[in-house]
């Protein structure tokens, strides 16, 4: 009897130790990656919403943080396009709004803001000028995943996502003390568009999913605790963000491709005629001297 209850007792103690070593190491896991994006690309090849949704419900945990009664509720408050041509800029101000008694407590703790910008087809950014904002402190970190070939036209590239970390100091609260302001520029590059009926293609920006991530000091150790916002609770008191991409015009193809042979045949032509000239030239010179 003695001995069935010594077996019992240690196959509960391995059962626990298994739950407790495969519960640090999923969190391991994630910890690991130093952007939350980072962790869903070397899952998934291409970003899909619902799936980047999924994986973000199930797989980014908020529920082992102390400060269970912290929800950061995301308020758009400006959100345009800047700039001409291919190039333009994406300034958003943003308002992180929580009770006035947790942001002020966790202020004085070590905390920083994940904006992730989910870009439509057609639109992306170019990691070395993320690279060199991060080097002028504009960003604490700020990283492009997905496909950031910049040369890919839009019908061969696949979605990409920027991931944005600003930290959250005491300087960002707002007047009344209920949450963190921050204003966001982000440069953007329009890849080359499909042809098209209009002469352009119109992309539209969703809202960016917001993160907070804080240093939670414990009696024991300090927690690295991931509150998330959801979607629905976006608010915004600007319009729908498109960019007009320009693009050919479908009914211009054929005159195109006729004037663009007219002009490569004179082009090879003016090169023969150039170079048969030229050895007459030479050949006449070369009688002359002999």
């Amino acid at each position: 009897m003695e001995y069935q209850c010594l077996h019992f007792r240690l196959h509960l103690i391995l059962g626990i130790m298994s739950s407790l070593l495969a519960g640090i190491s999923y969190s391991s896991k994630l910890g690991s990656h130093k952007y939350i994006t980072e962790a869903y690309f070397q899952k998934y090849d291409t970003l899909n919403d619902r799936v980047f949704q999924d994986f973000i419900s199930n797989e980014v945990s908020q529920g082992f943080c102390e400060e269970q009664n912290f929800m950061p509720k995301l308020s758009v408050w400006q959100r345009q396009l800047n700039g001409d041509g291919s190039h333009r800029r994406l300034t958003s101000s943003l308002k992180i709004e929580n009770q006035p008694e947790v942001s002020s407590k966790l202020a004085s703790q070590s905390c920083k803001a994940i904006i992730v910008e989910r870009l439509p087809s057609g639109v992306f950014a170019d990691p070395f000028e993320l690279e060199h904002l991060t080097q002028r402190g504009v960003f604490t970190d700020a990283s492009a995943f997905g496909d950031t070939d910049l040369e890919l036209p839009t019908v061969r590239a696949n979605r990409s996502v920027v991931e944005i970390h600003m930290d959250l100091g005491p300087s960002m609260l707002s007047e009344n003390n209920n949450g963190w302001e921050l204003n966001i520029e982000l440069p953007l590059h329009a890849r080359y568009a499909p042809l098209g009926k209009h002469g352009y293609t119109k992309v539209e920006f969703g809202s960016p999913d917001l993160f907070v991530r804080c240093i939670v000091e414990g009696d024991s150790h300090n927690q690295s605790c991931l509150f998330s916002s959801a979607n629905d609770g976006v608010r915004s008191s600007s319009a729908a963000i498109f960019w007009e991409v320009p693009s050919g015009i479908v009914k211009h193809t054929k005159v195109v491709s006729v004037l663009t042979f007219i002009s490569a045949v004179v082009g090879a032509l003016s090169i023969l005629a150039a170079c048969v000239f030229h050895s007459e030239i030479s050949i006449h010179s070369d009688s002359k001297q002999s």
